[in-house]
């Protein structure tokens, strides 16, 4: 009773004379109640309902709870990030003690990539902005290490792990947000910790280093993945060339090559009667971009690969020792002069060039090998090209069409016999 009179004096409840009834607070509004949804709103339809059964009692038929927030950002139709921050302010703005604050930072997080702001620490830190401050902060080191208030802890590292994982470096001032949310025992201030400590570690560790975006244009990425297979020689020289200047091409697009001297001097040097192949479609990621490229590459030196097995003795094996006994020299190893093996020269090929083009067509690696030869390699003109084209789709239909042989012939075993 003493509860209900406090209530009464909040504003919260009202007494007609005969009973309390509910007082909905200044903030629900027809607005806020597509988001919110309260108990009471579910004891009176409940009421409701068996008013309008004729008073027999509670139903058997449980009614599914009303949802506690929908997801606001599905319905927005300019998915920009002024749209989303404006969202946010919306929720901070529409009530005081940012109810169901938790939902709502799940729904921002799993609408981030429809609106373009996954990668933006700004957006980051409006989602830390959402929750409550001071409220969550621990008092003692019981509640420090049991994760006190474990629901709106785990949403923050969640939030710090999705950040982690899309490469989002945090910054100071998201330290002191942190720490004014959890204090300076909150779990979620130890994840950014971690953060700080492994995240700047590995952000130049690449030899490799890329813009940040990754361009959009498909040209800029072939560049890009063509100039980083061939640091593996420093003489090597990236060139990019139009098929339409090749004469009798069928596809109108671009080539990005890449071949060193010592790859065109051994061209030179590779027979005639022996054929090279191109070889592709290969795959290469550059973050969350990836092109196809292609290889023009030869067999195995035979003179090569014998020398690579005389060189590949164990210095380690001790179940052939070799000590001088009873005066006898050491066995010295022969002084055979070998050949300098070039890095081009793999157990498994020789690597000639590399590409990437705009179609990856055939008539576009024919195309290829033209400017080829029309850039300081006329050998090509006289050894044959092959095509090694290496394709799941390919291997796709022929299970398809295997699977589709054998269900034919378990729905018609006759078939078997009369062929």
């Amino acid at each position: 009773m003493i509860r209900k009179l406090a209530n009464v004096f909040r504003g919260q409840l009202k007494y007609n004379g005969n009973s309390f009834q509910n007082v909905p607070p200044t903030w629900y509004s027809e607005t806020s109640k597509a988001f919110y949804c309260t108990k009471s709103e579910n004891e009176s339809q409940a009421q409701n309902d068996d008013s309008a059964r004729g008073g027999r009692g509670k139903s058997n038929i449980r009614k599914p709870p009303l949802p506690a927030i929908q997801n606001p950002f599905a319905n927005v139709t300019n998915k920009t990030k002024e749209s989303y921050l404006a969202m946010l302010e919306i929720f901070e703005e529409r009530d005081v003690h940012r109810r169901n604050h938790v939902e709502f930072i799940y729904a921002a997080l799993r609408n981030m990539a429809d609106f373009g702001v996954e990668h933006d620490i700004e957006v980051y830190k409006a989602l830390i902005n959402v929750m409550p401050k001071g409220k969550f902060i621990p008092t003692n080191v019981f509640q420090a290490e049991f994760m006190h208030y474990p629901k709106q802890q785990q949403c923050i590292i969640d939030l710090l792990e999705q950040m982690e994982d899309l490469g989002v470096m945090p910054d100071y001032e998201m330290e002191a947000m942190l720490l004014n949310v959890f204090g300076r025992r909150g779990h979620p201030l130890r994840k950014y910790w971690r953060m700080m400590y492994w995240m700047p570690k590995f952000k130049n560790l690449s030899p490799w280093p890329l813009p940040n975006p990754i361009p959009d244009d498909t040209l800029n990425i072939a560049q890009l993945a063509v100039e980083r297979m061939c640091t593996v020689d420093l003489r090597s020289k990236i060139s990019v060339y139009e098929t339409k200047n090749v004469q009798d091409s069928i596809d109108d697009t671009w080539i990005v090559s890449g071949m060193s001297a010592e790859q065109s001097q051994l061209l030179r040097d590779h027979p005639r009667d022996k054929a090279v192949y191109i070889e592709g479609p290969f795959l290469i990621w550059l973050r969350n971009r990836s092109i196809n490229y292609f290889t023009l590459r030869a067999d195995p030196d035979p003179n090569l690969l014998q020398s690579l097995q005389e060189d590949q003795e164990d210095q380690d094996d001790v179940s052939r020792l070799k000590a001088p006994f009873f005066g006898a020299s050491i066995p010295r190893p022969k002084n055979a002069v070998g050949k300098n093996r070039s890095v081009h020269q793999q157990e498994d090929g020789t690597i000639f060039a590399i590409c990437a083009t705009g179609t990856s067509t055939k008539d576009s690696l024919l195309s290829w090998i033209r400017l080829l030869e029309s850039n300081g390699n006329p050998t090509l003109g006289e050894i044959p090209v092959l095509f090694r084209f290496k394709s799941v789709v390919t291997a796709k239909a022929i299970e398809i069409e295997d699977k589709a042989k054998s269900d034919n012939l378990q729905s018609n075993p006759s078939s078997k016999t009369t062929d």
